[in-house]
């Protein structure tokens, strides 16, 4: 019997070593990932915190609608919003929270503008992560839309602005939307190069209204060094479960608790 526990323990510990020599190539990327993330805006979250996500179709990640309850994976998605929440609340029993997501995919952000005295506002979120962009541009190029970066900008900033008279101790976190170039055929193909002076109207918004910024392209640039884009991506802007871990990931290394 002692044998057989020994045995059992031997394998155990090597398929444990082996897991992790596996892991190091990521690690690498991710630390050098997290260095490009703004540690001096960090968000400190509390106990009793509202969380709210919003966004487009990366952040509804196909949750349930019609079910509006806090901290429910169906309501959640299967996506970084319902990651982030299961990890936080499995490190953290001690500091209960409140978590909801309002992402809906096709958004653009004066679509976010339209729904946001019902899927924001009357939630009183504390925390506020807004992922969003990649509509505003794409759609430009595929389904007619004839805003132009004036419009994004514009429509942004007066989305933040009105969220900050309304909830003036909301604190701030802003994804930057991308993409990933290595889909040939793919009809994201378009968001390259022009899609750049969107991400930058994302950060400087995200630097004048005082948010933490989550640099998500040279987060997915680096981890496209280590693995191929179609495993980030299933098509160069949706998340693969990796991706959509990596975006977790990354989101997590813009707070504090």
């Amino acid at each position: 019997m002692k044998k057989e526990i020994t045995a059992s323990r031997r394998s155990f510990l090597k398929k444990a070593s082996l897991s992790l020599l596996t892991t190091l190539p990521i690690a690498d990327a991710l630390c050098k990932a997290n260095q490009l993330i703004d540690n001096s805006s960090s968000i400190q979250l509390q106990r009793d915190d509202i969380i709210l996500f919003q966004g487009d179709s990366i952040t509804d990640a196909g949750r349930k609608r019609n079910d509006h309850s806090m901290n429910n994976p169906l309501a959640l998605g299967s996506g970084y919003a319902f990651l982030v929440t299961s990890q936080l609340q499995f490190d953290h029993p001690d500091k209960p929270m409140v978590f909801y997501n309002r992402g809906i995919s096709g958004n653009k952000v004066y679509q976010l503008a339209e729904r946001w005295e019902e899927d924001c506002l009357k939630l009183k979120p504390n925390v506020l992560s807004i992922l969003v962009g990649v509509n505003d541009f794409w759609h430009t190029k595929t389904k007619g839309y004839q805003g132009t970066t004036r419009d994004f900008r514009q429509s942004y900033e007066q989305l933040l602005k009105a969220t900050k008279a309304r909830l003036p101790q909301v604190k701030l976190i802003i994804g930057e939307p991308w993409y990933q170039p290595g889909f040939k055929g793919s009809p994201y193909e378009a968001l390259h190069p022009e899609f750049a002076s969107y991400q930058s109207i994302v950060k400087e918004l995200a630097q004048q209204f005082k948010a933490a910024f989550i640099p998500y392209q040279a987060i997915f640039n680096e981890a496209r060094k280590i693995a191929p884009d179609n495993h980030w991506s299933w098509d160069g802007v949706h998340p693969t479960a990796a991706g959509a871990w990596l975006i977790a990931h990354s989101w997590q290394k813009a707070i504090e608790i």
